[in-house]
This record gives C-alpha cells, structure tokens and sequence, in this order.
C-alpha cells in the first residue's frame, strides 16, 4: 500500500512523509491536482490518500469513495463526514495512532463489498475444481483454505489416508501470495532418518561419504514458496528437534556447512496420525505440535461426505478421458451402490476404482452388475437379455464355421454325405453333415484351381493360411487324394 501526502505546504508534507516511512510505508508526495489524475486513471490501486491541503473540496472523497482518505486537523471540517474518511491525523501524532490508522485504510480495502466478493467467489471457484465436492464437511474446508491462504501461517492438514491431504496444501499455496512460487512435497515417513537432514536442508560436498557435491535442500528448494511436510507424525524425534529451530530462527545451516541461510517459506504440514496421543507417547515434541498447529484443517473421510460419490465420480472420469482417452458412465444403480460404500482408503480408493473400471469397460456403460464384487449391492439382480430362438440357432450355425479349432472338435461330420439337394427332402437332412462336406468340397476346389497353393487358397476362401492348413489336416485332405 502506497501513502499519498497531499499538502499547500511543502514543509508540513515533509514532514508528514518522513513519518509514514519511519513505520514502513512507500511515501508519494503528490499535489491535489495530481492526485485527483492519479485517481481518475486507477481507482482501484492499493493507497491511502493524507490529506492536508486546505484547497480540498467535499467532492473529492465523495467521487472516489474507493479510496481511504486521512485527514489532518488542517483539512476542511465537511470532508469529516465521508465514509472513506477512516480518520484524523494530530499534529503530533503517535506512532500508535499512525498504525492504527494504516490498519483502518488496510482494513477499508480489503473488505470493500465487491473486492472481496470476488476475489472470495474466484478462489472458492478455483478449488472447487480440486477439491471436489459439494457436502457441508468439503464447503467448510474450501471456506477455511480460502481464509488462512493469503497469511503465512503454519498449517496442519489431519486427515485419514486417502482424503486428499496433499490437495488441500496445494490449494492453500495457488490461493496465497506465494502462487508464483515452488511447491516442494517432502514425504518424511518415505526417506531413511539418517538422510532426512540432508534432504530437508541440504549438504556441502563432503559432509559424508558420497557427498561428492553441494546440494540444495527442500527448504531452499521452497524459497519464496510452500513447503509441504507429508506424514509429519513419522518424523524422527532427533530431526523434529531440527525443524522446529528452522521455524523459530526462520534460518538455517546445510548438512556439513557453516553458512546460515534465510529460510523464506510457509510450511504445511499433514498427518494421518493423532499427533496428540504421539506427543502422550514421547514420540512427537509438543512443542513443534504447537509451533505447526497454528491453523488447523480437518479433512473428511469419504464416507462423512454425503451426496459427493456422484461428483467425484464424474470428476475422476473426466479425468481418465483426459489421461488415457477413454471414458465410461455409470448407472443409477451403480452410483447409489458406490455410495453406500464405507471407503476404507477415501478418495483414492475411489479414484483406484474408476481407473480400473476405465480399463476393463472402456466405452461402455457400468453397471452394479459390472462392478468388483467388493463394491456390488448383491440385492439388485443383473440385467440378464433374452434373444429370440432364431438367434440362438444363428449362433450355432455361425460356431460351426469358427475359426478356433476347440469349436470345429464339437463338430462332427459324417463322410460322403452326398450333395447340397435343391430342395428340401420330406424326410429332411442332416444339416451339420451337408455343411460340413459343403466345407469339404470347397476347400478341395479351392485348392485344385490354385494348385495347391495353400497361401493362394487360403486367400480365394477368405481365411488365413494357418487356418486352411488345419482344415486340411482335419479333413485329410492332401494333393494325392485329387
């Protein structure tokens, strides 16, 4: 936030400049005709306006009600009962008074009515992409992300396996004013105790054996960013001792160096772990509990999150298509019997699901009938078609012409089963006989024109070759017998 001084007096804006920076503030001094420019060209810029000039008119506040103004004892009376007047400067002003009059025009920004509407809609907009799921416990998590995004505080993350812990850190640094900057995961129940320093803060070359070069660790790694300690409860006690000096101090040193670095990072931490009952246990300091418990945020199990299965379904389908390409639907069935599920491993249980459903009915419609046995309502009986007698009698007529040999052995053929007739006898036929040497004579035929050629042969009857051969073989049928 920029301070504007606006004074006739030369002397007096001085003066008023040099106290807005002794507490910290980018000072402009600007005349009235300036400032009115200034406004008129960026309404919405982050400033407070001091006001001091006798020649200031009510008009002024009342045409940019935008922006915060502070008036001195000089200033005309009227322009006192404006609303974006946030106060009045003393000429002797303490350094109390001035701050707390920063925190009014802090305050008169960051809550104007339509800034703060959209920004607050935006972010929640933002996550609801992520952190899917339109149940009282989701609503509540995005609201509290949204809330401790923008500070830099500590935040721990509690939380079964599975209910998207590390989502959560995720969408706590895109919606914080370190968006621009690294996101750094560290799992520390995943890296050996003695090699968690090392990977935390780094090394100098030859700190130990192997340590053929410098390297970076996570915390630099993080610089201007978030670093995000998964598993925090399966940290050794030696190397929480570490941790917590680094978020005291805000500094520390590489494994096997002596050079003290600024650790300019905001930490989140999750857990799946009762952090309490470890600190009961002399397995977890309270005072890191404490130093990372600063804003704590709870996410549900899947199960606690009525009315989300349908969407998170939906959402981990489109991202399968987006993935792999393919992509399924379920029925209402299907979905109901997933919701009545209790989801011992939450989200990725689920999303484990989706992607092996995506596999194995890619295209296709699943239906509870169509799902692991674990997750099927056996009360609801499978759709099973009924196919009218002709289809039934197509089909055995089509197996008789299979390709695969396992169906040609059910097929028994009677030899010199005479011709096709050109009608049907009265007495009938014997149907797979008389197709069968129908096979026979053309398979013979087919050879004799391409003499006996079995590629060729196999290409006129519209077979592979491979296939032709054990016909041959099935029926006997060698060049000698022509």
């Amino acid at each position: 936030m920029v301070v504007c001084v606006v004074s006739s007096s030369k002397d007096t804006a001085r003066s008023l400049s040099t106290i807005f920076s002794f507490v910290g503030e980018k000072v402009e001094q600007l005349s009235l005709e300036t400032l009115e420019h200034k406004l008129e060209l960026t309404p919405q810029l982050p400033l407070v306006v001091v006001l001091d000039d006798v020649a200031a008119q009510p008009g002024l506040l009342k045409h940019f009600p935008g922006t915060p103004f502070i008036l001195t004892e000089r200033a005309e009376q009227k322009l006192r009962e404006y609303s974006n007047c946030i106060g009045v400067l003393s000429e002797a002003p303490t350094y109390g008074a001035v701050i707390q009059l920063l925190h009014f025009a802090q305050e008169y920004h960051a809550q104007k009515p339509d800034q703060q509407k959209t920004v607050h809609a935006a972010q929640l907009n933002q996550l609801t992409q992520t952190l899917v799921g339109q149940s009282a416990a989701m609503r509540s998590v995005r609201e509290q992300v949204v809330q401790v995004a923008p500070s830099n505080a500590n935040v721990l993350i509690l939380g079964e396996s599975g209910t998207g812990k590390e989502v959560v850190a995720r969408g706590i640094h895109d919606c914080s004013k370190r968006a621009t900057g690294p996101f750094v995961p560290v799992n520390c129940g995943a890296i050996p105790a003695e090699l968690l320093e090392s990977e935390l803060f780094g090394h100098e070359k030859g700190a130990f054996t192997g340590a053929v070069g410098m390297r970076k660790g996570r915390f630099e790694l993080a610089q201007g960013g978030t670093l995000f300690l998964d598993e925090i409860g399966d940290m050794p006690l030696p190397m929480q001792v570490k941790l917590l000096r680094v978020l005291q101090e805000r500094e520390f040193e590489r494994v096997g160096g002596n050079k003290t670095l600024k650790a300019d990072v905001r930490i989140v931490a999750a857990t799946h772990q009762g952090l309490e009952n470890l600190i009961s246990e002399g397995k977890f300091r309270e005072d890191l509990f404490y130093r990372l418990n600063v804003f704590p945020i709870e996410m549900p199990a899947l199960r606690q999150r009525d009315g989300d299965i349908p969407l998170l379904v939906n959402e981990l389908v489109r991202r399968m298509h987006d993935y792999e390409g393919e992509s399924i639907r379920f029925t209402e069935g299907a979905m109901a019997s997933l919701a009545r599920q209790r989801w011992s491993g939450n989200v990725r249980e689920l999303s484990n699901l989706v992607e092996r459903l995506t596999i194995t009915h890619a295209g296709r419609v699943v239906d509870v009938a169509d799902l692991p046995g674990k997750y099927r309502d056996e009360s609801v009986e499978p759709y099973t078609p009924v196919y009218p007698d002709e289809m039934h009698e197509r089909d055995a007529l089509n197996a008789m012409f299979a390709e695969d040999e396992a169906e040609l052995d059910n097929v028994l053929y009677e030899e010199n089963g005479g011709f096709i007739p050109a009608s049907l006898p009265k007495e009938g036929v014997d149907l797979r006989a008389l197709l069968g040497d129908l096979e026979v004579e053309l398979i013979r035929q087919a050879l004799e024109q391409q003499e006996w050629v079995v590629a060729r042969a196999a290409e006129q009857l519209g077979m592979r070759r491979t296939t032709l051969v054990e016909k041959m073989r099935k029926y006997q049928l060698t060049r000698s017998d022509a």
